[in-house]
């Protein structure tokens, strides 16, 4: 009973390990992709996009 035990946990934390420093874990995901979502932010800050005054419906002026 011990060793199928022991078995199941080492199985249970290999996937659990393999989730979370794997290829496909949210780490590796994050360093991929926060250079692409950063590149879409700084664009939409330099252009505008999608910044409008409550009031108006304008867009908002910037001040530089």
């Amino acid at each position: 009973m011990t060793t199928e035990l022991i078995l199941l946990l080492a199985i249970y934390l290999l996937l659990i390990v393999g989730v979370f420093f794997g290829e496909l874990g949210p780490i590796e995901t994050f360093h991929r992709s926060a250079p692409r979502l950063g590149a879409q932010i700084e664009r939409d800050i330099s252009i505008g996009h999608e910044f409008q005054s409550p009031r108006a419906n304008k867009g908002v002026r910037w001040v530089e």
